[in-house]
């Protein structure tokens, strides 16, 4: 059973396990974000959260390996005591069942030093499975290298933004990255551990490296030039999270966790892994060449798995409203209709591509405007693009939305992800028309949260008619011109013939 299915990990394990001749189960609160991947159909899937019970006790019956790939990437309120208590639930779960290993992704940490809350949360979290009278595997990993990882995407649009770059000080500290392909081979081969081994085992790459060697190195392999680097005492943890925030497309809430982990060496302090795992045939990947991999597969549509899937803190976990009445609070709704010549096959074409570099059909500038405001308070901003520029799968990102709804080939409901006070979503739909054509519908809804919610929402009001009711105009017509351009495509086609 894994859970953290539809993370970075654990989205790419799953398929390593199938092709191990793993039966799986995938144990997620969000089963719909994984109804488009191929694997889907080979898996097994059970709904539930953590801390739970009941789900989590059926979840566990006749499970032979528990993995346990969850991790909390907020700062917020007490994110270590709710970690602790999903550790437990899951481990007491595991007991239950006479699972007969836990395989837990811990993050590697120097001993005898402060650690940061969430590499604290982490150590604390392996010590509840290595207690528990389940063996566990406890596998330390620190810097994973591969295409879609944050760590890769921090000094990738680092190193390609920056001709200079002023660093804190903790440039100079030792890491030692690990491809992602070397993690998933630890991972999946823990399973196959004798039933007495139950401890930690730190993982790491060939290299050991200080960070902004990482920096350069990547610039290397990009055929960049190796830029200068100046660590300046001045910037602290939270600094330089608010600079990672507005340089790359990494939100603040993703950022000072990993930034925080850097704030000592992070080296693997002996290699016990290797006499109960071999390393992978042809041996571990050095930094290099892990980047060289990840940039081959730097095109967002040909990654498997990305940061961008991690759900983030300030995220509504509620679905739409469709009652304005919906748990007695107000709701604030903008809501468009337009008919169109176009078929309703046409119009979804244009709907399911919209963001991203295909834009959102109205007031350009405005858009933009309004990502560099949520970077600026530590938003995600636009700079997530899209995974793929003409197709969605339920779960993914577009700019600061993400999807929440796909029901092709007639509705898309889109979740706010940027900062807002209170809770967002746009509704597009695409209907057949009663003489023929479509219907085009679009409802942006808002859900206040108190007076400044409401405020808000009423300054926003006046641009509503340029904004919402441009995009609706000029998506109709770009599917009314897809209508045109497919048509003079047919007749060319005949004239050919």
């Amino acid at each position: 059973m894994v859970t953290g299915a539809t993370g970075y990990v654990g989205g790419r394990l799953v398929p390593r396990l199938l092709e191990d001749g793993f039966r799986v189960r995938v144990y997620t609160r969000s089963p719909d974000k994984l109804r488009d991947v191929e694997w889907y159909p080979d898996v097994e899937v059970v709904r539930g959260s953590l801390p739970a019970t009941t789900e989590l006790d059926e979840a566990m019956r006749g499970v032979f390996v528990a993995y346990y790939l969850v991790h909390s990437m907020t700062a917020r309120g007490d994110f270590g005591g709710e970690e602790l208590r999903a550790a437990v639930s899951f481990a007491r779960a595991a007991e239950s069942a006479s699972v007969s290993r836990i395989v837990y992704l811990g993050g590697l940490h120097p001993e005898h030093r402060p650690l940061s809350r969430h590499l604290a949360s982490r150590a604390a979290v392996g010590q509840v499975f290595l207690e528990s009278a389940v063996p566990a595997a406890v596998l330390q990993a620190g810097t994973i290298i591969g295409s879609g990882s944050a760590s890769f995407e921090i000094i990738r649009h680092l190193t390609e933004v920056l001709p200079y770059m002023p660093a804190p000080k903790w440039v100079r500290n030792f890491v030692q990255p690990i491809a992602i392909r070397d993690v998933l081979h630890y991972l999946s081969k823990a399973a196959d551990l004798p039933p007495d081994v139950n401890r930690e085992f730190d993982i790491g790459g060939p290299d050991v490296l200080r960070y902004g060697q990482l920096m350069n190195g990547y610039a290397v392999q990009a055929g960049l030039p190796q830029r200068p680097i100046a660590a300046l005492p001045v910037l602290t943890p939270w600094l330089a999270s608010q600079w990672i925030n507005l340089v790359t497309p990494v939100p603040r809430d993703l950022a000072v966790p990993i930034v925080e982990s850097l704030q000592h060496s992070c080296v693997v302090r002996n290699h016990d892994v290797d006499g109960f795992i071999a390393p992978p045939p042809g041996g571990l990947l050095s930094y290099r060449e892990s980047v060289r991999l990840a940039l081959a597969r730097i095109d967002a549509s040909e990654v498997p798995t990305t940061w961008r899937g991690a759900s983030l803190a300030n995220a509504p976990s509620d679905p739409l409203p469709s009652d304005p009445s919906w748990a007695g609070r107000t709701v604030l709704s903008d809501e468009r209709e337009r008919e169109s010549t176009a078929s309703p096959t046409d119009l979804w074409l244009v709907l399911q591509s919209i963001g991203g570099p295909n834009g959102w059909y109205s007031l350009p500038w405005a858009w933009s405007l309004r990502g560099m405001i949520d970077k600026l308070f530590g938003g995600v901003g636009l700079a997530r693009g899209r995974r793929d520029p003409s197709r969605l799968r339920q779960g993914d990102v577009i700019d600061f939305w993400r999807v929440e709804s796909l029901e092709p080939p007639h509705r898309i409901v889109l979740r706010a992800e940027m900062r807002v006070p209170g809770d967002a979503w746009l509704e597009l739909t695409a209907r057949p028309g009663a003489g023929g054509g479509s219907v085009y519908r679009q409802r942006a809804v808002f859900l206040p949260r108190g007076l400044s919610g409401r405020l808000y929402w009423m300054t926003l009001v006046p641009m509503h008619a340029l904004i919402f009711g441009g995009m609706a105009r000029r998506i109709v017509r770009a599917a009314e011109h897809e209508r045109v351009s497919a048509s003079l495509a047919a007749s060319a086609s005949d004239a050919e013939s």
